[in-house]
């Protein structure tokens, strides 16, 4: 009886055992073993069979990476053809700069200053360093300007101030809407009244501004140097009218580095207006006993043409206040009305030499051109150009 009872029991556990695995398997969850007798633990061995996407077969699977297909076999391409100095014979490079100078040409009638229309490109002659130049470009401007009034502005004596305001004031007069104008004063420093404005309104107020004078000295030299310098950091053609006595007094600038910067500065035209003419005359311009005396201002005179030289402007020196009209109507007229005349120089070396230009009116028979008026009186002319222009300076 006791071992029936023993085998009734053993058969009940092994159905109960049954029954669970069976709803284990039902609810998709692996059925759990028994530890083994001796009490470790069973290694698992992964899966080693993978799918057909080549991916892992179960979470313990190996990685397998999928084969990627076989490509066609093509060829390599030929090798680039080396191409061999000759012996003694090392690598260069090659660059060419080819400059061309432009050059502003006006013509005005000495008579009654105005502009000579109407030429052709045949009448124009182009010397460089005495050598004639071909003209490949020519073309006739008139566009607004950008210009810089420069006014002498110092305590040194009422005619010269009265005479200044009058040439400025007429200068602004001639103004065009399109016109960009800056107004900048000197005495023992420089100061920018009105920076580049459209604002004609601002150019009188700056003027206005101009009534008791600060300081005595007239430092003409730091204040054309300062001016060209900005002017070299602006594009295009521009102009400097310069309305002043022409005597420096107290400049840290000498005269022979404002000519240098004169002609290291492209595209800058100076107009020179001088002012205390008439003081001169009458005796009216000493400013003391250690003041300029006349020999100082002639010196003057001369600092200011030769400014306008250099740049193909023009130089006045009126004595009454009835000149400034026609002069400014000179200046303006020969701003807006240009030859622009294009060349290479046969020079095409790079070393930094100032060239001396020379420009000449010929006839279609090659000889200087003459000008007659309406009744065959002969006509004089002057030919408002550049002096001269620095080459580039090779940089190595």
């Amino acid at each position: 009886m006791k071992l029936e009872g023993k085998k009734f029991f053993v058969a009940a556990v092994a159905l109960l055992l049954a029954v669970a695995t069976g709803d284990q398997l039902a609810k998709g969850q692996a059925p759990t073993t028994t530890p083994p007798a001796n009490g470790q633990q069973q290694e698992q061995q992964p899966d080693q069979s993978g799918p057909d996407s080549g991916g892992p077969g179960g979470d313990n699977g190996a990685i397998a990476i999928p084969k990627k297909g076989e490509k066609a076999d093509v060829p390599p391409p030929p090798p680039e053809p080396k191409v061999k100095n000759p012996a003694g014979l090392t690598n260069f490079s090659l660059r060419v700069d080819v400059p061309e100078v432009t050059l502003d040409v006006g013509v005005i009638l000495q008579k009654t200053h105005e502009f000579v229309p109407n030429l052709q490109a045949a009448n124009f002659r182009v010397y460089e360093d005495g050598i004639p130049q071909k003209v490949n470009g020519f073309q006739r401007t008139r566009a607004p300007i950008t210009a810089v009034l420069l006014c002498e502005f110092a305590s040194t004596n009422y005619y010269f101030v009265h005479d200044m305001r009058n040439a400025a004031y007429a200068f602004a007069q001639q103004l065009q809407p399109d016109d960009y104008i800056a107004v900048v004063t000197y005495d023992l420093k420089t100061q920018i009244l009105t920076d580049f404005t459209q604002d004609k309104r601002l150019v009188y107020e700056s003027l206005n501004m101009l009534t008791i004078p600060g300081f005595k000295e007239t430092d003409m030299f730091d204040a054309v140097y300062s001016t060209l310098d900005r002017l070299s950091r602006i594009e295009g053609r521009k102009y400097v009218v310069l309305i002043g006595s022409g005597y420096d007094s107290f400049s840290k600038i000498n005269l022979d580095k404002v000519l240098a910067k004169i002609k290291a500065t492209p595209n800058v035209t100076i107009f020179s207006v001088g002012t205390g003419q008439a003081a001169r005359i009458t005796g009216n311009a000493r400013t003391g006993m250690f003041g300029p005396k006349e020999i100082d201002y002639l010196q003057a005179d001369n600092q200011m043409s030769t400014f306008a030289r250099m740049t193909g402007g023009m130089s006045f020196f009126p004595r009454f206040a009835g000149e400034m009209p026609d002069i400014f109507h000179s200046i303006n007229d020969s701003i807006r009305n240009q030859y622009v005349l294009n060349y290479t120089p046969t020079n095409a070396k790079q070393d930094g030499s100032y060239r001396k230009i020379r420009v000449e009116l010929v006839d279609n028979e090659g000889q200087p051109l003459k000008m007659q008026d309406e009744k065959h009186h002969p006509l004089k002319y002057d030919i408002i150009a550049r002096d001269g222009y620095k080459a580039k300076q090779q940089v190595d």
